[in-house]
């Protein structure tokens, strides 16, 4: 990263899916790395599993943490729609990382409303740099279906090269000592896909 550029990462999901804790884990490595950082969350309804935004953007220094559409260095959806909901914010070239995941809304449970099909295919048309997996899966199969974040937030780490410093003492300062096993395997898992 050259001297006077700002990186910008959106992370979005529904409430209870863990986007804020992923963003505070993201933040605080990055300063640990030395850059400036600005965060900034907006909650829908989340407690009603309302959309959860957080906006993170890091560089030497930052002067606002708002991105604004087309802006995105990075898209990272812990839900396919809410990745479709925010796609504009993504720059041209930008990296767009999506949980295969689905949470349907209220209208959608109440038959007022379809969920849209094929929204992978439209990712992959729309995206030249698209990844596409199973979080909830990879955090299942090490025995917590909640760590997905934190998958998530590993795959992000190496998407964007910042695996240089040590996550797992991050994640000891902002987790939960009786969830720090299972986070730690959750990050490793998500650096590998």
């Amino acid at each position: 990263m050259n001297s006077n550029s700002t990186k910008s990462i959106l992370l979005v999901g529904v409430g209870g899916q863990g986007t804020i804790l992923a963003s505070k884990v993201l933040s605080e490595g990055l300063m640990r790395m030395g850059y400036d950082v600005k965060m900034s969350e907006i909650h829908g309804m989340s407690q009603r599993g309302g959309s959860v935004t957080t906006h993170v953007r890091y560089g030497s220094k930052v002067y606002s943490p708002v991105i604004s559409e087309g802006e995105a260095d990075i898209l990272v959806a812990f839900e396919k729609l809410e990745a479709a909901r925010w796609l504009t914010y993504l720059k041209d070239r930008g990296v767009l990382v999506v949980n295969d995941y689905e949470i349907y809304p209220v209208p959608v449970l109440l038959g007022r409303a379809k969920y849209p099909e094929d929204l992978n295919g439209m990712f992959r048309r729309k995206v030249k740099d698209v990844k596409i997996f199973d979080a909830g899966k990879v955090a299942q199969d090490l025995g917590n279906v909640k760590a997905q974040n934190v998958v998530l937030l590993g795959a992000l780490i190496k998407a964007m090269g910042l695996d240089a410093i040590n996550w797992e003492e991050v994640l000891a300062e902002v987790v939960p000592a009786r969830f720090l096993e299972l986070n730690v395997k959750a990050l490793k898992a998500g650096m590998e896909l």
